[in-house]
């Protein structure tokens, strides 16, 4: 018999897999895994099909197709007046879990360290370990999950590679304000260390704050890989498109990687992207139309015995059970399930030490009546 080695033992398979056939399993509401449920504009379907019918259908430039590097660059200099060369310093993704693994494989090796805030988005650990680092968690505390920078300064050492930050967050919907990324320009003043600063959720900001991308900053843009996804953006998350901005140098090397990962991704797709870009002014509506979900959300969950906690971005909603119960969250997100027929995460999967502060995160990118058959199911809670 073959002896296996494994490279992630202690991993299976993930939280939102999990909880997602289980929800299929029990015919539960799915609030777990953030995907809408809800159809994309029909425009954008209609320019995918020409696409395909006109005959883009072959390998797609490995960088991506220029015409929609060339869209994106002019998005990044309207909202973050930062200028990206779209044939140098811009790649098109398989969206964006696939952009983070490539930027990380790039540079990470044996015994490098990287800094990530947990709770994460759970392929960012995973993904250091494979490659031979360190993950080193930065442990962020309910209910506002902000971060101690005096703190996190603390876990630099020589072996510090690369930090990994995200806003807004998955899963708990906080974002980084100005004074964060001022501590940070701080931090890696004078270093070499990388940034990988996971923006999919960049557009989807409530309450009229402003998305503080990296790439507003200078200081840290030089140093910087961002990543973001039209997943996010249009409503379409099994299309796995997405992109990767970063100078021109670190961008060399991310797509030597890239070419021998996924070399390039759906032609039809970047064409019919682009050419809906070119007459679709949807940013102005992502935040607005996510906010009435937000807001109409948060209003039914008013109504149930659970505590809210602040959501200032993202699509997703996390709340305290403290008041109900005090099971361990993945056994009150299992029951959740199996009684009440809704399924949602447990917070406590997103940190290396499965903290349990009596969390859970809900999507909300669903339609409305979803919500609130889902919500007539909590209030039994």
């Amino acid at each position: 018999m073959t002896t296996i080695n494994s490279k992630l033992p202690a991993v299976g398979t993930t939280i939102f897999s999990v909880m997602s056939k289980l929800a299929t399993d029990h015919q539960a509401i799915n609030l777990s895994q953030g995907f809408p449920n809800y159809g994309t504009d029909e425009k954008l379907i209609s320019a995918i099909y020409q696409a395909m019918t006109d005959g883009f259908n072959q390998y797609a430039p490995m960088p991506g197709l220029l015409s929609l590097r060339e869209l994106i660059a002019e998005k990044i200099e309207h909202f973050y007046n930062a200028k990206y060369n779209p044939e140098t310093e811009i790649t098109i993704t398989a969206g964006g879990t696939q952009a983070i693994f490539t930027a990380i494989s790039t540079f990470i090796t044996d015994g490098d360290e990287v800094i990530i805030f947990e709770p994460a988005y759970d392929c960012y650990a995973p993904t250091i370990k494979l490659l031979g680092g360190v993950a080193k968690p930065f442990e962020l505390q309910a209910p506002d999950y902000k971060i101690n920078w005096e703190m996190v300064k603390k876990l630099f050492t020589a072996n510090t590679k690369m930090i990994i930050i995200n806003s807004p967050h998955n899963p708990t919907g906080s974002i980084l304000q100005k004074e964060d990324i001022d501590a940070l320009i701080q931090l890696t003043k004078n270093t070499d260390i990388l940034i990988l600063s996971d923006e999919v959720y960049e557009h989807i900001i409530f309450d009229g704050q402003q998305h503080q991308s990296v790439a507003l900053y200078p200081e840290l843009a030089e140093r910087s890989f961002i990543v973001a996804s039209f997943g996010k953006l249009l409503h379409t998350t099994g299309w796995k498109i997405g992109y990767c901005l970063a100078p021109a140098k670190l961008t060399s090397e991310f797509r030597k990687v890239h070419q021998f990962n996924v070399f390039s991704v759906s032609t039809p797709m970047q064409v019919g992207i682009a050419n809906y870009l070119k007459t679709t002014n949807i940013y102005p509506e992502i935040p607005v139309f996510f906010q009435q979900k937000r807001d109409y959300f948060q209003h039914l969950l008013r109504e149930t015995n659970f505590e809210l906690l602040p959501c200032k971005g993202s699509y997703f909603q996390c709340v305290s059970y403290k008041n109900i119960s005090n099971e361990k969250d993945n056994d009150f997100a299992h029951k959740l399930v199996t009684e009440f027929g809704v399924a949602s995460i447990p917070v406590s999967a997103f940190y290396t030490r499965n903290l349990d502060y009596k969390v859970l995160r809900f999507c909300f990118a669903k339609e409305n009546n979803t919500l609130e058959k889902a919500v007539e199911k909590l209030k039994k809670l």
